[in-house]
């Protein structure tokens, strides 16, 4: 997940208070599972949490909420989380996750079950719920979401009397002959083996109907799907069409080579709108965003953003189930996109009309959210993500072909789920 610079931050406090929020009047200090609470987050550049969290003090004064924020970096923060965890640590009580962490930290212990009744999760985007459950249980309320989009020259392509491409053929071709013409270089994304990497070689391999694994990482279901979207990505390089450069792109370097007129084509997260049409870009006024290709027409994203979870060693884990609520609210959330720049889980603000004025991406987003789907899961989904960039890095610098890794990635994941 990655935060955009707030817009601006009104601290509505007399609102928040008044907007009728189930459950969050001021409770009694030291009652069980109740107290204080520490809240643990990645980064937040914005600042846009701490009037959220004020509010909730002013209103809370027993069970107030401190922020601890870990390194932006998602690998450095989840290493530092784990480490508390393991360590059966209550420094924690509410663990702002990304959605990739769910099934790990759940199949772990790490997280409580919660009880579905005590959030709305109706009002929520459908595919999100998915993303804060496994075994069939809820043990995390979506927070932020996000969904894949291609970003797209649209200057360019109205010179070149072409559309924004809806296949995996069209982005070829578009990629490989109008780009050189104006001295772009053609499609880029995070190609880098980290996270980004896993995220869109699944989405690859979703868009053709494939996946990874099943029932929750206990099946693996590695096929020809898998072997048509790994030559799909190995077949843009080949043809040059994905620069090499791509290769060490991870978000915000792919974003800064869409952002200084140097592709065609970017697959990124929406943060990229709000920066790539600031004063600061070259691209400024001239872009659009689709949803992402698949091979026969609109492709399928992965599910990004972040979960709210409760640590299993909280002591007050009534108070963190609150606080889930608060955060997860309709007016809460409102804020989170204006005042954070976030993608909220709320459906509704998807249609409200001030806020698609304002954010006029939001449709598009809204039809990539819904036809998404989460992340492979697995309670050794650290396992799963670098089998799946170390095999896709090798097929990318044209070590491997598709077929020899698609038997690799099978083999790999095969001897994970055994160990799962």
């Amino acid at each position: 997940m990655r935060w955009m610079r707030a817009a601006g931050r009104g601290l509505l406090a007399a609102a928040v208070v008044a907007s009728g929020y189930a459950g969050f009047a001021p409770e009694p200090a030291g009652s069980a599972d109740r107290g204080p609470m520490t809240l643990v987050t990645a980064g937040d550049l914005t600042r846009y949490l701490d009037p959220l969290l004020d509010d909730w003090n002013r209103a809370h004064p027993g069970e107030k909420v401190t922020l601890v924020e870990l390194p932006e970096s998602t690998d450095e923060s989840r290493s530092q989380l784990i480490t508390e965890l393991r360590s059966g640590s209550s420094r924690f009580d509410v663990l702002n996750i990304d959605v990739s962490w769910t099934s790990e930290f759940a199949a772990a212990g790490w997280i409580s079950p919660l009880d579905r009744d005590r959030f709305a999760l109706d009002a929520f985007l459908p595919p999100v719920v998915d993303t804060g459950t496994f075994d069939k249980r809820l043990y995390a309320v979506p927070y932020v979401t996000n969904a894949g989009l291609l970003y797209y020259r649209k200057d360019i392509l109205d010179r070149a009397h072409e559309r924004p491409p809806r296949t995996w053929a069209e982005l070829a071709r578009l990629a490989r002959t109008v780009a050189p013409r104006h001295g772009l270089d053609g499609y880029g994304s995070q190609f880098l083996p980290y996270e980004g990497l896993t995220a869109n070689v699944t989405e690859a391999v979703l868009s053709s109907g494939g996946s990874l694994l099943a029932d929750e990482g206990a099946r693996v279901t590695v096929d020809e799907h898998t072997r048509e979207a790994l030559e799909f990505l190995a077949g843009g390089v080949r043809e040059g069409w994905i620069p090499r450069a791509a290769l060490d792109y991870k978000e915000e370097e792919s974003r800064e080579a869409f952002q200084n007129g140097k592709l065609l084509f970017l697959r990124n997260w929406p943060y990229v709108h709000a920066l790539a049409g600031g004063a600061n870009s070259q691209v400024a006024g001239k872009f659009g965003a689709v949803r992402l290709p698949g091979p026969d027409g609109p492709g399928t994203s992965v599910l990004g953003g972040s979960n709210l979870a409760v640590n299993s060693d909280s002591p007050h884990r009534e108070s963190a189930a609150e606080l889930i609520a608060y955060l997860t609210s309709e007016p809460v959330q409102r804020r989170v996109l204006t005042e954070g720049g976030l993608p909220p889980v709320r459906a509704d603000l998807y249609t409200d009309p001030a806020l698609v004025r304002d954010h006029p991406y939001l449709p598009t987003l809204r039809a990539s959210i819904l036809s998404a789907e989460p992340r492979t899961k697995s309670p050794r989904y650290d396992q799963v993500t670098l089998a799946v960039q170390a095999v896709t890095n090798d097929v990318l610098a044209l070590r491997q072909t598709p077929e020899k890794a698609v038997e690799r990635l099978a083999r790999e994941l095969e001897d994970i789920a055994r160990r799962g």
